[in-house]
């Protein structure tokens, strides 16, 4: 799977590649990368380039794209907003080969050109607060411009670590993000305000030089979830799945994780249901039971409890049973909203011997961590990584760019999904497809990582042949996953 480095795991590689004297400069790389992406963006025969340079190093980035286009013969018009005694070494030298090809300077957007491209050179990965007035002023005219618009690493105002967009913040076509994938590009606001994010490497060999804590999760995820079947196999051999929930009137959610796990390959599912239904008339496959029949010795391989248990004493003591038993569980919607508030719980799953999976979106983490649901959406991967290490689980904050965190402090981004997911039932889907890997021998991380890529590449499948994504339910997204299931081979 693809690298990712926070902003200081970047800066410990930027010093570690350092190129030998006489070499081109990392600056000198990245500025000819960013070069021929513009020239793709843009055309040969868009002749005006608006280039935005700001007051440290992506400021020097964006000289060094300035002077290859005007090369190019494009017109560049290039606004420097910043203070030259004040930028850094590489980027005084980037500014004056700029002016040695005979560039100027402007203090302000020209009026009255039609840009075939704007290029974001103003900050990079290293901001960490709002942009004052006068760069939020230039962001806010590129942002108008009628024009593809190419971010330099990062699109300025986008926190590299988080992606929250902080005020004002461009929004790319496409972003060029140089040496490897940071954080922010991928989750919160990044992937809204990136565009088509692109790694130009530089010629660093970033996994090399440095581990990385995280990694891009990718479909390779599902080859290492899944076991290769022999054409001798029985149902017992893909494991038994529970799903322990279904009170009155939230039956619904049980029979969605219930279809999800059945159909992404768990050999026998069991749903125990606090309100009792006598059959799923659209999955009669499925094994309705009373909840506390799902504890009788050697039924299940794996348990799952949260969808549509409610927070009565019933679900509560129905919890306190499946966090007691020596079961991989995965837990959802109100079973983490009741280990939220109950210390003595969230110290029992804490405890567990058994390997536990958390699915919770941000409110839930909130509720985990005792926070607001802005705190922790303010640090997606931070969040995902405390929640992991208190409750000792693998844990998979749900939303854009879900972040999947284990108790040691690695951790994975998604990049599959879309609006359309923003639905009911979406989570008890999840739930299912994660209970299915386990159920069938993944790791506890190769099925948190594998069911959250299938849950987003299913949806995203399903989109783009025209179903979504306003509308698109999570039942339309089981189907689609098990025929993504079926199509990647086993490893």
């Amino acid at each position: 799977m693809t690298p990712i480095y926070a902003v200081a795991g970047i800066r410990r590689l930027e010093a570690l590649a350092a190129p030998a004297p006489g070499a081109p400069t990392l600056m000198e790389r990245a500025g000819l990368a960013a070069a021929e992406h513009a020239r793709a963006l843009c055309g040969e025969r868009a002749r005006d380039i608006l280039v935005l340079a700001g007051p440290g190093n992506n400021g020097g980035d964006a000289f060094e794209v300035a002077t290859h286009l005007k090369r190019g013969f494009h017109r560049v018009h290039l606004v420097f907003a910043g203070e030259r005694a004040k930028l850094p070494p590489d980027a005084a030298r980037a500014l004056a080969k700029w002016e040695a090809a005979g560039g100027d300077l402007l203090s302000a957007i020209p009026a009255g050109v039609r840009f075939g491209l704007a290029v974001d050179g103003l900050f990079g990965i290293g901001l960490a607060r709002p942009l004052g007035a006068a760069h939020a002023g230039l962001v806010r005219a590129l942002n108008a411009l009628d024009a593809p618009v190419l971010a330099l690493d990062i699109p300025s105002g986008v926190n590299g670590d988080t992606g929250a967009a902080m005020g004002d913040a461009v929004r790319a076509t496409r972003t060029v993000t140089f040496i490897a994938r940071k954080p922010g590009l991928l989750t919160l606001d990044g992937p809204d305000h990136c565009g088509e994010t692109v790694v130009e490497p530089l010629g660093v060999d970033a996994a090399a030089l440095l581990a990385p804590e995280g990694l891009l999760a990718g479909p390779d995820s599902l080859g290492r979830a899944m076991r290769p079947r022999p054409m001798n196999f029985h149902k017992g051999r893909a494991g038994s799945v529970g799903i322990l929930g279904g009170a009155a009137g939230m039956s619904g959610a049980a029979f969605l994780a219930g279809r999800a796990a059945l159909k992404c390959g768990a050999g026998r599912t069991y749903l125990g249901l606090l309100a009792p239904v006598a059959l799923d008339p659209v999955q009669p496959e499925l094994m309705l039971r009373p909840a506390k029949d799902l504890f009788a010795k050697s039924l299940l391989t794996v348990l799952a409890a949260g969808p549509g248990l409610g927070r009565s004493e019933a679900a509560k003591k129905a919890l306190d049973a499946a966090i007691g038993a020596k079961l991989p569980l995965v837990l959802d919607a109100d079973g983490l909203n009741l280990v939220a508030a109950s210390a003595a719980l969230a110290k029992k799953v804490a405890a567990r011997a058994a390997p536990t999976v958390m699915t919770p979106h941000p409110a839930e983490a909130g509720r985990l961590l005792g926070r607001e649901t802005h705190e922790v959406q303010a640090d997606r991967v931070a969040a995902a990584k405390a929640i992991a290490k208190r409750y000792t689980a693998l844990v998979a904050l749900k939303g854009n760019g879900t972040v999947v965190a284990a108790p040691d402090g690695h951790w994975w981004i998604n990049p599959t999904g879309n609006p359309g997911m923003a639905s009911a039932g979406m989570g008890d889907v999840l739930t299912g497809i994660v209970a299915a890997l386990l159920a069938q021998g993944a790791s506890p991380g190769d099925a948190a990582v594998a069911g959250v890529y299938l849950h987003g590449a299913a949806a995203d499948r399903l989109v783009a042949s025209g179903v979504g994504p306003v509308g698109l339910t999570a039942g339309e997204v089981i189907d689609a996953a098990r025929a993504l299931l079926n199509s990647k081979k086993p490893g």
